[in-house]
C-alpha cells in the first residue's frame, strides 16, 4: 500500500521545489559552504597577523624547517618526503580532511621565494581562524597538500637551478633530479584534483600599454600541443578569474597572463597531462624599493580566495572570460629607465643621445655568517626605448651627460670626461649598471646630479 501524499507535497509544490533547487547556487547546495571573506578583509588579516620574514630572499632551508617544526600538530601533519641533491629535507604539509585534495608547491626555482613566505602566512591564518566558518569550510571540504620549498639547495645559493645545475621545472620526463622525483611521486600518490604551481617571474615582465609591472601573472596550463579544452582546464581558468577579481583592488592594471603554449618538459604541463589540472601563479615586480611585503600579501589574498572558492563552490560561477581577457605578458619594464641622455660611453666614441634601460636582479651574499640581499643592475638596452617604462624610477636626462661611474659622489663638481679617451670602464649593453649623470655648472665644470650603482 502506498502512503498518501501529504497535502503540503502536492505535485505543484514538488515541481516548484525542484525548480527552486535547480536555480539555487551550487555553493548553497554544497555541504559546509559558508560566507566568504572579501579580499579587503583578507588583506587586513594579513596586515595584522602575518609571520613571514620582511625579505623573502633570505628565507633558507633552516628557517623553513624551524617554521614547520612550530606548526600545530593537531592541525598540520608534516612529513619528510625526500631529500635534495645535497641531502636537505623536502617536506609535505597536510591540512584539512575534505574530499577534494589540492596540491600547492613553491620554490621549485631556488631564487623564486615569494610564495614560500605566503604559504607560512596561510598556515598561520588557518591556525588562528580554525574555528571561523571560512576556515572550517576550507578544511572540511578540501585537503591541502603543500610543498613549501622544493629546491632547498637552490634556495641556499639563491639560484634558479638545483645543485646539479638542472632546472627542475624542465625535468618532468627524464626525472634526473631527486627534487623532481619527489614531486612526481607525491602527485602520483595523492592524485590531487587541482594544483597550484607557485613561481616568481623576471622584473622586466610588464602588461598593458603603456607598460606597467606584471605583479602577478596567471596561466591555465595546457596538457598538449593543441591546447585542448577539458573540465580541468575550465576549472583552472575559473580559478584564474577568481584570483583576478580578488587581487585587482590591490594591483589594478598589474595582472597578466601567460600564453598557454605546451612545454613538453615542464612539470605544470605534465602534471596537468597526468590528471591534475594546474594553475600557474607567477609573482612579478612591484613598483617600490621594498618588493616583498606587498607581493607576499598579494599571494596570500590570491591563494586563500582560490581555496575558499573551491571549498564553497563559488568557483563554479566564476566567469572564465575574466581570466581570458587578461593582457599577455611582455618584457617592456626596466628597473630604472634613463631617457634622453647624452652618452659619453668611455670607449672613444663621439657623444650621442640615447635612452638607457637598466635591469635588476637580487643576489644573496653571506658575510660573517649573515645572509644579505644586494640588488645588482645591468645595462640591458640602449637607444630609443620610448615604448618601455621604468619600474623603480624613470629619469629625464635631457641636458645631462651619462658617463661610466668611476666613483662619483652626488653633488660634487667634476670635469667632463674627454670622449676621445678610452676609459677603464664603459657604458654599454651587458655592463654593470654603474652610471653617473652630469649637468653643466659654473666655471666650465659639471655637477654630479645622479649616481646609479648596486645597492
Amino acid at each position: 500500500m502506498i502512503a498518501s501524499m501529504p497535502r503540503s507535497q502536492t505535485p505543484a509544490v514538488l515541481l516548484a521545489t525542484a525548480i527552486l533547487f535547480l536555480l539555487t547556487p551550487a555553493a548553497a547546495q554544497r555541504p559546509g559552504a559558508g560566507p566568504s571573506l572579501t579580499p579587503q578583509e583578507l588583506a587586513r588579516a594579513w596586515d595584522a597577523e602575518h609571520v613571514s620574514s620582511p625579505v623573502s630572499a633570505l628565507v633558507d632551508h633552516a628557517e623553513v624547517v624551524r617554521r614547520l617544526n612550530d606548526l600545530e600538530p593537531d592541525l598540520f601533519t608534516v612529513e619528510q618526503i625526500g631529500q635534495s641533491v645535497e641531502g636537505r629535507s623536502i617536506h609535505h604539509v597536510r591540512a584539512g580532511t575534505g574530499p577534494m585534495p589540492v596540491l600547492l608547491w613553491s620554490q621549485m626555482h631556488g631564487d623564486e621565494p615569494t610564495a614560500t613566505s605566503a604559504l607560512f602566512d596561510i598556515f598561520e591564518y588557518l591556525h588562528r581562524h580554525r574555528d571561523s566558518p571560512i576556515v572550517r569550510g576550507i578544511l572540511d571540504r578540501l585537503t591541502l597538500h603543500v610543498v613549501p620549498m622544493l629546491n632547498p639547495d637552490g634556495a641556499e645559493r639563491f639560484q634558479r637551478r638545483n645543485a646539479q645545475s638542472i632546472d627542475i621545472n624542465r625535468d618532468a620526463l627524464r626525472l634526473q633530479t631527486p627534487e623532481g622525483q619527489v614531486l612526481k611521486a607525491l602527485r602520483d600518490r595523492l592524485k590531487p584534483e587541482v594544483g597550484f604551481n607557485l613561481h616568481n617571474q623576471n622584473w622586466r615582465t610588464s602588461v598593458g600599454d603603456p607598460p606597467r609591472p606584471a605583479s602577478m601573472s596567471l596561466l591555465s596550463v595546457a596538457f598538449d600541443e593543441k591546447r585542448s579544452d577539458s573540465p580541468g582546464r575550465r576549472l583552472t581558468r575559473k580559478l584564474g578569474a577568481v584570483i583576478r577579481d580578488a587581487i585587482e583592488p590591490f594591483a589594478s592594471g598589474q595582472i597578466g597572463r601567460y600564453t598557454d603554449e605546451f612545454e613538453v618538459r615542464a612539470f605544470g604541463d605534465n602534471i596537468t597531462l597526468w590528471g591534475t589540472p594546474v594553475l600557474l601563479i607567477e609573482t612579478g615586480p612591484w613598483p617600490s624599493v621594498e618588493q616583498d611585503p606587498p607581493l607576499v600579501r598579494l599571494n596570500f589574498v590570491a591563494i586563500v580566495t582560490a581555496l575558499d572558492a573551491l571549498a564553497t563552490g563559488s568557483v563554479d560561477r566564476a566567469d572564465p572570460r575574466r581570466y581570458e581577457s587578461l593582457p599577455l605578458n611582455e618584457s617592456r619594464m626596466f628597473y630604472v629607465l634613463v631617457r634622453n641622455a647624452t652618452v659619453i660611453n668611455g670607449a672613444g666614441v663621439s657623444p650621442y643621445t640615447a635612452d638607457i634601460g637598466l635591469t635588476a636582479s637580487r643576489r644573496v651574499r653571506t658575510t660573517d655568517g649573515r645572509r644579505e640581499v644586494h640588488i645588482a643592475t645591468t645595462v640591458d638596452d640602449m637607444g630609443d626605448l620610448r615604448a618601455n617604462a621604468g619600474l623603480l624610477r624613470t629619469i629625464d636626462a635631457s641636458g645631462l651627460f651619462a658617463v661610466p661611474d668611476t666613483g662619483y659622489e652626488e653633488g660634487a663638481l667634476v670635469d667632463l670626461p674627454e670622449w676621445r679617451t678610452r676609459g677603464e670602464s664603459t657604458l654599454a649593453v651587458g655592463q654593470p649598471g654603474r652610471i653617473a649623470l652630469l649637468r653643466s655648472a659654473e666655471g666650465g665644470r659639471y655637477r654630479v646630479e645622479v649616481v646609479l650603482r648596486e645597492r
